[in-house]
């Protein structure tokens, strides 16, 4: 265990369901969802018609910058969108405008930025359909008429790591820098790194975003013919389970070292006690039923907060409505706290699974609950599926047994990991 502090001093998200964690958190006590029938695309006949979008998207005002999205697409607008948001919070202009040039370059360099980002998606090769089709499978044609048909900012426009790289340039953050690409769990994993690199010393804050935007057609088709998808809701734990609905948007911190926030005066918001990950190693969809790897990924993640399963207030769980998952997710969590559980709950009923940036948005709703002293309900609960009995769900909202939080998020390949966050009081 690391000794050494890291607080959170500011928070920003998007999604479905609100656009700042206090409308998410209000959406998620009032048993709103934002899972409904998809505009994107024309879904007659198509498998999956649901999922939970932004609406009233409008890159220009999300961004404040109309001649940025040239180079970007929809997934980095919600990762900026984020990323500006718990920067604004956490006051570094304010706080950089008072230093001298020396302490402003010092600032800079000691500032990093941490991203987990999706692995692209299907619309990025668009650009290239028509000119396919058009070439008949002559390559040389297809070849000649390259440059003057796909766009010239299709590469810059594809980069996973744009997010990262604009959130550097736009605020001047010029510290280590790391872009994690890990389907689901790749929130959780940017978290911990950004944790890692503030405990050993590498920086003295670091901005953390998470962003996904993977509600487009071939993408529902290929999780639908995967038997991942629900085409009437997302119920975790359910009896109804019967797969996942897709979301979009991102999550962000801004953390610091206590020393660094206590020496700008910075408003902490809570603190990142400890993280763990571990892989089943079976494939890449299959996971164990008696939830083995999960359950090693909590236990990481507590010794490494230097807590007890006790000591946790309440469990964000993945809660991803595809019925493995979820039975092996209730086993894991049995296994690690027993009968002693504490309140556990989900937020995917309302703003649905949002993939890399799934683990990140819920960290920053599990922070501002926390700080609330509320565990919110999930009210598509109905009958627990088998396997899932136990668990303290319930479909109203409970107070926490303590300010600590225990994050879960999982993947494709095996992948788990597990955050354990302390919340500041209000």
């Amino acid at each position: 265990m690391n000794t050494r502090r890291v607080v959170i001093t500011g928070s920003g998200l998007i999604c479905g369901a609100g656009r700042n964690p206090a409308a998410v958190l209000e959406a998620l006590g009032s048993g709103q969802s934002a899972i409904g029938p998809i505009e994107a695309w024309d879904t007659s006949g198509w498998p999956v018609r649901i999922a939970a979008e932004v609406r009233d998207y409008n890159a220009g005002a999300l961004t404040g910058d109309r001649k940025l999205l040239k180079y970007i697409r929809r997934t980095d607008v919600f990762g900026l969108y984020a990323a500006d948001r718990a920067i604004e919070e956490a006051g570094f202009a304010s706080y950089r405008a008072a230093l001298d040039e020396a302490a402003a370059a010092t600032f800079a360099d000691s500032a990093g930025v941490f991203v987990g980002s999706g692995g692209g998606s299907f619309a990025n090769q668009y650009d290239f359909l028509p000119l396919i089709a058009a070439a008949g499978g002559n390559l040389e044609s297809f070849g000649r008429e390259l440059s003057a048909t796909v766009n010239p900012m299709w590469l810059l426009r594809s980069l996973p790591n744009n997010v990262l790289g604009h959130v550097g340039i736009r605020h001047g953050l010029k510290g280590p820098n790391a872009c994690v690409t890990h389907h689901s769990v790749s929130g959780l994993l940017a978290l911990a790194e950004a944790a890692a690199a503030l405990r050993a010393d590498e920086c003295t804050r670091a901005v953390v975003v998470a962003h996904d935007a993977s509600i487009e057609a071939q993408m529902a088709l290929y999780y639908h013919r995967a038997g991942l998808m629900s085409a009437q809701g997302l119920f975790a734990f359910d009896a109804r389970h019967d797969g996942s609905v897709m979301g979009e948007g991102a999550g962000a911190l801004v953390l610091e070292t206590e020393t660094a926030a206590r020496e700008r005066g910075a408003s902490v918001l809570g603190e990142v006690l400890g993280s763990g990950n571990a892989g089943d190693a079976l494939g890449l969809l299959p996971v164990r039923e008696d939830g083995d790897a999960l359950a090693r990924a909590i236990a990481s993640a507590l010794t490494n907060s230097g807590i007890g399963p006790g000591n946790i207030g309440m469990v964000i769980a993945h809660g991803n409505g595809t019925p493995n998952s979820d039975a092996s997710e209730a086993r894991a969590l049995r296994q690690v706290f027993g009968t002693d559980l504490p309140p556990v709950t989900g937020f995917k009923w309302s703003f649905g699974h949002l993939l890399a940036a799934a683990g990140m948005l819920e960290v920053v709703v599990a922070l501002a609950a926390l700080r609330a002293r509320i565990v919110p309900g999930m009210p598509t609960l109905g009958t627990a599926a088998p396997h899932c009995e136990g668990l303290n769900l319930s479909r109203e909202a409970r107070v926490p047994r303590s300010d600590l939080a225990l994050v879960l998020s999982r993947g494709f390949g095996g992948t788990n990991a597990a955050c354990v966050l302390r919340a500041a009081a209000p």
